[in-house]
């Protein structure tokens, strides 16, 4: 059975499968009988709990005991309004808190993890989760393994089987063994038939044992002190105004049941429910922009993002390398087509050349074809490709000289292949033929050419020159000088059969292969808007250095710099010159040196993952929040170090996935800065809305101790029922419609925030104490100056039709905490309008439906009376307004 060892044939025939895969319908066939490879959830959000998780509620339990008090005092109607409050503070929040967790639940199964397997005899990508016994999988270093299955073709792998046994060091398979699910390629490549799947692999059978315990996250756990500190402010207070009441002889009952409402009015019980609302639509909208938050903690910190380290290839660029120029038997022949489609020709200086009748130029295009492990086909007219985007560009760049890897490998059969690494930068592939052995090469040029001891040129052999070396090495920076990546291609026969010897020694020199992956057209605005945002950008890339500056130039990565500095120490000074500094130069430096020069290098050239570490953790010990990028197994620890770790969704590893609390799903750039526009908004509405909350509850608060302190208790401002209306329907509306407010003009063109903030910060706690006290005081001034002593009914109404108007008005000035509501538009957040709509009709029925109005202790009002209570609230906000203009000018406060 070809590769297939000895001792598993039968398993391949159990599972009537072999090495060319399963047919599409088999496949479907045994997902119908096994179902989809997924572990089952042990607990799942259900509609009961979180109804039963409405209960667990400070706001319930402080309704009900004012409902136990109102039935001992014989105030039926009050009894049942409030429990009709309570019934509704129940649904509201089941209704908000379930399409919240179901947001959630729908944005996990946005990211959908694909693994590449055989199926008729072609290499597909499918969904992990379509994965079936007999299927045929093929990995490569970082992806993870999606089954349990038995190795049949390996090359130098190990596995990271941490995940199962606890044990930190890689373990190296053979055919015939066994690997499982959930453990991690960390270096070759392997074959593998399928055994189990989903809960009957390894891990599903232990995954009942194992609870996954959700923790806080600190932007949670800070939402949550803040809560607990204004709730035991709020509950003093009321007690303060029960004291008060007790001692200028009011009744205790009566006196309760007031303090009881006060404190539901103060205490902020929307807070979380508003917070989860807010965090999960703007997290289900940055999907919307491609952007896949993992972890709340993300989106605070993406707000206050300093610095972006991003990939070149794919992110940067369009992914889809093109094969432009071919620099072969001392001629540059240029290639036409774009892209992945296998339509072009060669030629030189605009004439077309025949490729296939000059034997060097043959031979080297046969040899990009089989030193290769992508694969491209034809499927209802239109080219699916399956690998890396610079092994498809090769692929592509033969089959224009009608050269098929399937059609070449009959005749040139691979016996073995020595993988590329990071360090080694070179690739071979060991082909058996008829006239013996032949390996070819493909690899950065500075690490293929000095293990070449001769050179071909039109099928001549002649020994490799200084003057052949200059010669290659130049036409190699002119290339990369153009922003193409270059890579030499080497070849060595034997007319042995066999593996032995040592096939990247005295190699041949056959050409250079220049290709292109142009920037994304959105690339050099979105660089452009970081620079607004006072965000650096910085590329880091494998790439060659004059071929990365190139790209650099052309997004303006250095626009706005007149250089990267002055510095006294002269390597340094070299190093650092055009802000652009390689692997190797990074390594000459100690941490000292790198530190004095970090924060001015916008470009890292020809750099190991492992680098990226090391850059991270320079700018974060100079006080900078950064974001990474990363794709391959070797960028988790800086994912995992820096403050916003990015893993690529399209040709990201699982464990680079694993290791980021962000997943771009089109591996581009701009959607990185669309995510921390988002981040941006989302911290800024949450700091909204928690600043307009603290001063509603505390607005009656100040009313009503005004009011028993000034004028007794018989002539209080409000009533317990008047106060548990306006709290069930001043609070939870207003604040989420500032939470999901659209994002400010002029957001990208702020600095970043600065992460030590709280949200009560000097400005906002102006803010939230003068205009708590402005819109206190003047509700009690309303009460006050409309005879309360003649007509205590009518001068109640008036200070609550008062205090409802200022959600007519007070929400439209906290859409900005700097800026005046004007210069944002009244009418830009639709979902506000229909809050105060809503609110208004609301307070309507109480008023004005006969019997309501009893039970509310309201009167009608006629339209006159109406000008005192809007106009108060209109000059409240004109307050809010004209208090944000100090905010502004004092710079202190």
């Amino acid at each position: 059975m070809g590769n297939v060892p000895v001792g598993i044939e039968e398993i391949f025939t159990d599972l009537e499968s072999s090495e060319t895969g399963l047919s599409n319908q088999e496949a479907l066939e045994r997902l119908q009988k096994y179902g989809k490879n997924e572990l089952e959830e042990k607990e799942k959000t259900t509609a009961l709990k979180v109804f039963a998780g409405q209960f667990v509620n400070l706001i319930v339990w402080v309704l009900m005991a004012a409902a136990v008090i109102s039935l001992i005092i014989n105030e039926t109607i009050d009894f049942w309004v409030i429990m009709f409050t309570i019934a509704v503070v129940i649904v509201l929040g089941f209704i908000q808190e379930y399409r919240a967790e179901k947001a959630m639940e729908a944005l996990k199964s946005i990211v959908q993890p694909e693994t590449t397997v055989i199926r008729d005899r072609k290499l597909r990508k499918i969904l992990t989760t379509e994965i079936v016994p007999g299927d045929i999988l093929v990995l490569e270093t970082g992806d993870k393994v999606p089954a349990d299955a038995v190795l049949f073709d390996t090359v130098a792998l190990r596995l990271d089987e941490s995940a199962l046994t606890g044990e930190s060091v890689p373990v190296g398979k053979i055919g015939n063994e066994s690997i499982f699910a959930g453990t991690q390629l960390v270096h070759g490549k392997c074959k593998a038939l399928v055994t189990a799947t989903g809960m009957q692999t390894q891990i599903g059978k232990i995954a009942s044992l194992i609870q996954t315990k959700s923790e806080d996250t600190p932007l949670q756990v800070k939402i949550t002190k803040l809560s607990l500190t204004l709730a035991i402010l709020a509950i003093l207070a009321s007690a303060i105004t029960f004291a008060i009441g007790i001692a200028i002889g009011a009744p205790f009952a009566d006196m309760l049941l007031i303090s009881l409402a006060l404190a539901v009015a103060a205490v902020p019980e929307g807070l979380p429910l508003t917070l989860t609302i807010t965090l999960a639509y703007g997290m289900k909208k940055m999907a919307g922009h491609n952007a896949i938050i993992r972890k709340m903690l993300a989106v605070e910190t993406l707000g206050s993002t300093t610095v972006i380290c991003t990939d070149k290839t794919g992110t940067l660029t369009k992914n889809e390398m093109t094969v432009e120029k071919i620099f072969v038997s001392g001629n540059a022949l240029e290639l036409t087509g774009a892209g992945y489609v296998p339509k072009g020709e060669f030629q030189k200086r605009g004439d077309r050349v025949d490729v296939t009748e000059e034997e060097t130029s043959l031979k080297l295009l046969k040899a990009i074809a089989l030193c290769n492990n992508s694969a491209i086909e034809k499927r209802q007219d239109k080219w699916e490709v399956v690998g890396d985007p610079t092994e498809i560009a090769l692929t592509v760049a033969a089959a224009k000289a009608d050269l098929w890897k399937d059609e070449l490998e009959k005749e040139y059969a691979m016996v073995e292949e020595i993988v590329f690494t990071s360090e080694r930068k070179i690739m071979t592939t060991i082909h058996s033929t008829g006239s013996g052995t032949i390996s070819f090469t493909k690899g950065a040029p500075e690490f293929v050419l000095p293990k070449c001891r001769s050179i071909e040129k039109n099928g001549e052999l002649y020994t490799i020159t200084q003057q052949d070396t200059e010669a290659i090495l130049e036409k190699n920076l002119e290339f990369a000088s153009s922003a193409y990546r270059v890579l030499a291609v080497a070849c060595k026969e034997t007319p042995e059969h066999g593996l032995d010897g040592d096939f990247e020694k005295e190699m041949t020199f056959l050409g250079l292969v220049a290709m292109i992956d142009p920037p994304r057209e959105e690339v050099k605005t979105a660089v452009e808007m970081c620079r607004n945002a006072g965000i650096q950008v910085i590329m880091i890339t494998g790439d060659n250095q004059e071929t990365a500056k190139a790209i650099g130039r052309s997004i303006g990565l250095f626009e706005g710099k007149q250089g990267c500095g002055i510095y006294d120490d002269e390597k340094l000074q070299r190093i650092a010159a055009d802000c652009a500094v390689t692997g190797d130069e990074l390594e000459e430096l100690n941490d000292e040196e790198f530190s004095i020069i970090v924060e001015n290098i916008n470009v890292y050239a020809r750099t190991m993952p492992e680098q990226k570490l090391r850059i991270v953790d320079a700018l974060q010990k100079k006080g900078h929040i950064v974001a990474m990028t990363g794709d391959g197994v070797n960028d988790a620890p800086a994912l995992k170090k820096a403050d916003i770790g990015i893993a690529m969704g399209i040709k990201g590893t699982d464990v680079a996935k694993e290791s980021s609390v962000m997943i771009l799903q089109d591996d581009n750039f701009a959607t990185i800065v669309e995510a921390v526009k988002g981040g941006r908004t989302i911290y800024n509405n949450i700091e909204k809305f928690i600043t307009y909350l603290i001063s509603r509850n505390f607005t009656l608060i100040i009313l009503i101790m005004a009011g028993i302190s000034l004028l007794g208790f018989d002539l209080i401002p409000l009533l317990a029922l008047q106060i548990l209306f306006i709290n069930m329907f001043n609070e939870i509306m207003p604040a989420i419609s500032l939470g999901l407010d659209p994002a400010a003009d002029g957001i990208m063109k702020r600095p970043p925030r600065d992460p030590n903030d709280s949200f009560l910060k000097k400005r906002n706690l102006f803010l939230v104490i003068t205009l708590a006290f402005i819109m206190g005081i003047a509700s009690f001034l309303v009460f006050a100056l409309s005879d309360p002593a003649s007509n205590t009914v009518m001068a109640r109404t008036l200070t609550f039709a008062t205090v409802v108007s200022m959600i007519l008005f007070i929400p439209l000035a906290f859409r900005s905490l700097e800026r005046s509501v004007l210069s944002i538009g009244i009418f830009t957040n639709k979902l506000m309008i229909a809050g105060v709509l809503a609110t208004f009709f609301a307070t309507m029925s109480v008023m004005y439906i006969p019997h309501l109005n009893e039970a509310f202790g309201l009167l009608p009002l006629s339209a006159g009376e109406w000008i005192m209570p809007i106009g108060v609230a209109f000059i409240t906000f004109l307050c809010a307004e004209g208090l944000k203009y100090i905010t502004r000018s004092v710079k202190t406060i």
